[in-house]
């Protein structure tokens, strides 16, 4: 297991108090970024950086959100524990950890087929029980017990509006692009 060390802890309350500075007001979004560990997401040799409020770089040319864009997006959200949330671009899985911290059945699909595999495996040792799939994210999601689905998150850059996610979306659901 992954180490969570007191510096860590007291790194991830900096970072929490810093996202309300800028805005950040949902408290069960703070509580569950004060929750994941965020160097846990990144390359251990970036670990000194990991609670700045900066991108990282990952594997295959991505990047780890800023705290504040992950915190700002899941706000945006307006998540209630139980609801089905799709994630487009998985990444690290670090926004995902945070969905699923906040009590969402999250349905993530990653692109890039290395850091799918990383990144599922690192959920799945962590216990966050996301459901991961490797594809393209635009055409949503055609497993059966997933539509219709309360949020969509796309964390990935979005030239248009994914049509086939607004069809997969219920009646007043939310989609942060």
């Amino acid at each position: 297991m992954r180490e969570d060390t007191f510096l860590h802890k007291g790194l991830r309350d900096r970072m929490c108090q810093e996202l309300r500075n800028k805005g950040i007001t949902d408290e069960s979004v703070l509580k569950a970024m004060n929750a994941v560990p965020r160097h846990w997401f990144i390359d251990p040799s970036l670990e000194n950086n990991a609670y700045i409020d900066a991108p990282l770089p990952i594997r295959c040319g991505q990047t780890i959100s800023h705290p504040s864009t992950v915190a700002i997006q899941t706000q945006l959200l307006g998540l209630t524990p139980g609801m089905k949330v799709l994630e487009i671009g998985t990444g690290s899985g670090y926004q995902t950890a945070i969905l699923c911290q906040m009590g969402a059945r999250v349905f993530s699909i990653e692109r890039q087929k290395s850091l799918f595999d990383q990144t599922k495996r690192l959920l799945y040792e962590l216990r966050f029980n996301a459901r991961c799939y490797l594809g393209d994210g635009y055409q949503g999601i055609t497993i059966p017990d997933c539509a219709p689905i309360d949020r969509a998150i796309i964390t990935c850059g979005a030239p248009m509006i994914p049509e086939k996610i607004m069809e997969q979306l219920k009646t007043g659901g939310v989609m942060v692009i």
